[in-house]
């Protein structure tokens, strides 16, 4: 596996070493001891989701005593991967990254703790699949408005066409969201 950093401290892409013949391909998605990287993490849920193309699910993140951790892939289809750090004092808090996944290229994205979290679905439809640290708290659940002006996230699709659940649609701005991270 080839771990890459990006500029956002603790923000990673990895790179599975793909092996493929005739028969097909074989890669190791997850290795604890090859990803000792992250830190002492224990995933502890798998979670999965199909969507249609121009969907946009997020921006979406748990509160601390249960922030979540996670390391996300593309079983099918292609997606824009969006975060924004939301760690206070971080030398890239309010700044946003983003990273196409998909089937084909086969990378994760690891997303620690203290990012807000989003896709939008680039392909016909998209299966996508991530581990988590923590369980979800609903009590906790908070979220940014993906179309907050200040933020200015390019979702690669047509916003004017997005389908986007009622309950994302009235998430407040950057601003206006509460937040409880550190860096």
């Amino acid at each position: 596996m080839e771990i890459i950093k990006t500029e956002f401290p603790g923000l990673l892409i990895i790179k599975p070493k793909i092996f493929e013949d005739s028969r097909g391909y074989f890669f190791e998605s997850y290795s604890k001891s090859k990803l000792n990287i992250l830190g002492n993490i224990e995933f502890i849920q798998d979670n999965q989701s199909k969507s249609v193309f121009g969907t946009i699910r997020g921006l979406h993140y748990q509160l601390e005593p249960y922030a979540q951790s996670k390391l996300i892939r593309v079983l099918q289809g292609k997606i824009l991967d969006v975060v924004v750090d939301i760690r206070e004092k971080s030398p890239t808090y309010g700044k946003h990254y983003s990273v196409e996944l998909s089937c084909e290229n086969k990378q994760q994205f690891f997303i620690p703790k203290g990012f807000a979290h989003g896709f939008s679905v680039l392909s016909e439809t998209a299966v996508v699949f991530y581990k988590t640290d923590q369980y979800y708290n609903p009590e906790s659940e908070r979220g940014i408005n993906f179309n907050d002006p200040d933020l200015n996230i390019d979702w690669k699709i047509d916003i004017e066409k997005a389908i986007v659940s009622s309950k994302d649609k009235v998430l407040p701005t950057f601003t206006e969201s509460e937040r409880n991270f550190k860096y």
